[in-house]
């Protein structure tokens, strides 16, 4: 099983997409500063994943998400709320959209 999880990072106000096998443990290396691609911006918050049943399906997820604008992100995770993190992240999410 293959996750896709999109980060916010509320220092830096962005968004990070990625996949994983274990969605803790990549959670944990990104708030622990040991990606370089992420360290610059932690802490992270996880807002959106879902799961996919392979790494090839993960990644073609994954490549849609990071081409998609800012603006996109937030509407695909309001459409696609089953994979909001928790209602703290909802709230977020909300405020974000301009809602």
């Amino acid at each position: 099983m293959y996750f896709v999880y999109i980060l916010y990072s509320t220092s830096a106000d962005t968004f990070y997409v990625g996949h994983t096998d274990d969605l803790l443990k990549r959670l944990n290396r990104h708030n622990s500063k040991l990606e370089p691609s992420t360290r610059r911006y932690a802490p992270w918050i996880l807002l959106w994943s879902t799961s996919k049943n392979s790494r090839n399906e993960a990644v073609r997820l994954e490549l849609k998400l990071k081409n998609l604008s800012r603006k996109r992100k937030i509407s695909f995770m309001l459409r696609y709320a089953a994979g909001i993190s928790s209602p703290d992240e909802l709230k977020l999410l909300l405020q974000l959209s301009g809602c």
